[in-house]
């Protein structure tokens, strides 16, 4: 028991620092102000990929052509790739979100006039959509869900060392009932 509950402290440890700190920082997100910083940009598209637009009879979504993607990435300052596209006759819009910015960009098809626009929030913002989850990706997801299991192997361990040690330890109990007591009275009688 105490080398399961060893191990996944050790697993856990630093996203249990990420997500009590950023505990912190979303219960007082008035307290903590950042002033985004919006960046935009402009640049039109060589006449080959205008033509090549143009050819592309493409309505709904689909991604971007590589080649496409490729030329967009040197131009801003954001990776821009092969990312599913919103295409209509006259425009393709591409939403690039992630945690703690947001950023799109759309294509005139006629014109080839291309706007950008990120806007960052500041790494307060990045940590707490980290901790949401929010516009992380897949990977990130996993995470998520593979330390909350070790972070749960890490409580029940805990529980049970508890148990087998609270014999030599008076306040065990009271304790325990304190940490479920306290919240649960906390939140019938003063959230509404």
């Amino acid at each position: 028991m105490i080398q399961w509950h060893w191990i996944s402290s050790a697993i856990c440890l630093v996203g249990m620092l990420l997500f009590t700190i950023t505990g912190i920082t979303l219960n007082h997100p008035s307290d903590i102000t950042v002033e985004p910083e919006v960046t935009t940009l402009s640049v039109t598209l060589p006449d080959e990929m205008i033509a090549s637009l143009a050819d592309l009879p493409i309505e709904g979504n689909a991604p971007l052509p590589a080649s496409l993607g490729q030329w967009l990435s040197q131009q801003f300052p954001k990776r821009i790739g092969t990312r599913d596209a919103e295409w209509s006759e006259d425009e393709i819009y591409v939403s690039m979100q992630g945690p703690g910015s947001d950023a799109w960009l759309a294509i005139d098809r006629e014109t080839g006039d291309v706007e950008f626009e990120q806007t960052n929030r500041g790494w307060i913002s990045y940590f707490n959509d980290l901790h949401k989850g929010r516009n992380t990706g897949l990977a990130w997801k996993w995470f998520i869900d593979i330390f909350a299991v070790a972070t749960l192997v890490f409580c029940l361990t805990g529980l049970v060392l508890l148990y087998l040690h609270a014999r030599h330890r008076k306040m065990t109990w009271p304790l325990v009932a304190a940490g479920l007591i306290v919240p649960l009275m906390l939140a019938m009688l003063l959230i509404h």
